[in-house]
């Protein structure tokens, strides 16, 4: 076959299909999912079937790939989604965090889940999909002359603050990564650098309140649970003093070398065991299945699986799982350069900024570069809302860059409003790659 036929044929993939680079990035995020979930969970396998890891993770990645597949064939610009799906999910989100912040069921020494129907749903994962798809929408709508109007910075400062404040409880590094998030989204939106400099300005004020009375409010919970009973309901408690242990981790991380062994305690158990898993994994590791430390590590199987992927597959295998988020990174800003709207090309970058930032955020905690914190690693980690929510960012991305290929965004342009066939249109769409800084029109739908 030669080169020009296999051009046209993954150009014809790519239509029918969306982005194959994508395709694989998934799938292999996938086998490593499988594979290192398996490995890791030996502390759950106790009283169980020894499948039943792999079965619990295996049919929620199932359920996820239905959903990309499902959402790859929606148009992104459906009037339905823009104005009936991303309120109905912000509204979800936001209420799942109130009821979580009155009665949610402790995860992990905090108050973060609701259980329904025997499957526990944490609305933290579902509001970064809702910070995502309501800034993008809120900056494509705002865009003027190469910038974004007053309006638009003020309604995306107010919508990261609102999920900012809520998550608060649930722990410093979620809101953090929201405004990570959000910050990186309104650098692509064509914010002025005068402007985020503003943003950050007003995010540093809203923290530093919310953080004030996050630990007032802390530390009145700590007067009551000094004369609650200690006992086994304890854990299920929704208000759970951890102003200590977060000052705690802190401190520590920025008070310790994390190449300096420490004799091993309730205390520092994770960050020990963690540092040990990569240390014996050296460069190429001891092989899937063969980790010594999965039995002791604590949270083996979702919040250090990353210390497990290095154990196994070693510094090789822990920089190639590193590289594949980033090339999830780079291709969707390769395809969000082809879009001549906005509105397709923050959600892309959006979704992606998403699940990069999580998962440095992930592989920082385990490699000793962050405080110790719950963050999962986006589609490896257990975890079922952390899984769907995951898909979705995915099954959207595809959905975008199929449409993309297609020339479905470009069909409403003024160069396009000619009698060039859909073919032609589709080709164009699929060669051209425009400037970045160039992208962002005002076109929004």
């Amino acid at each position: 076959m030669s080169s020009e036929e296999k051009r046209k044929r993954h150009s014809e993939l790519t239509r029918k299909y969306g982005d194959s680079w994508i395709w694989g990035i998934y799938f292999i995020l996938l086998i490593v999912s499988i594979v290192e979930s398996y490995s890791a969970s030996s502390q759950i396998v106790a009283g169980r079937s020894v499948y039943s890891p792999i079965i619990n993770q295996g049919g929620f990645l199932l359920l996820g790939l239905g959903i990309i597949v499902a959402m790859s064939r929606i148009k992104y610009n459906n009037t339905y989604l823009l104005t009936g799906i991303i309120p109905l999910l912000w509204f979800v989100s936001v209420g799942g965090l109130l009821y979580v912040l009155v009665a949610g069921k402790v995860v992990n020494g905090a108050a973060r889940a609701i259980y329904i129907m025997g499957f526990s749903v944490q609305p933290a994962e579902l509001a970064k999909l809702s910070v995502v798809t309501m800034l993008a929408f809120i900056l494509a709508r705002s865009q003027k002359n190469n910038d974004v109007s007053m309006w638009g910075l003020i309604a995306s400062v107010v919508v990261v603050a609102v999920f900012g404040l809520l998550m608060l409880r649930d722990g410093l590094t979620n809101t953090a990564l929201l405004m990570g998030i959000s910050l990186s989204m309104m650098v692509v939106g064509g914010i002025s650098w005068r402007r985020i400099i503003l943003v950050l300005v007003l995010f540093c004020i809203v923290g530093a309140a919310g953080y004030a009375i996050k630990s007032h409010n802390d530390s009145s919970d700590s007067v009551v649970q000094t004369n609650q009973t200690v006992g086994p309901r304890a854990e299920e408690k929704s208000n759970v003093d951890r102003t200590d242990m977060r000052k705690g981790r802190v401190s520590k991380w920025l008070h310790s070398d994390s190449l300096i062994y420490e004799p091993v305690s309730d205390d520092n158990a994770q960050e020990m065991f963690s540092r040990m898993a990569q240390a014996h994994g050296g460069i190429t590791g001891v092989t899937p299945g063969h980790s010594r430390e999965c039995s002791r590590l604590p949270l083996a199987f979702s919040d250090y699986i990353y210390s497990i992927i290095v154990e196994e597959t070693g510094l090789v295998g822990g920089i190639i799982v590193l590289m594949l988020y980033f090339a999830l990174m780079s291709r969707a800003a390769i395809i969000a350069s082809r879009c001549s709207r906005s509105l397709p090309a923050l959600l892309i970058m959006g979704m992606a900024a998403m699940i990069t930032c999580q998962a440095l955020c992930h592989m920082a905690i385990n490699v000793g570069a962050m405080p110790v914190s719950g963050q999962p690693l986006p589609l490896i980690s257990k975890g079922g809302t952390s899984i769907l929510v995951t898909s979705v960012a995915f099954g959207l991305m595809i959905c975008i860059s199929r449409s993309v290929a297609n020339g479905d965004d470009r069909r409403n342009n003024k160069k396009n409003k000619d009698n060039k066939g859909d073919a032609e249109i589709a080709a164009e769409a699929l060669d051209e790659a425009t400037n970045p800084s160039q992208y962002l029109k005002n076109e929004w739908k």
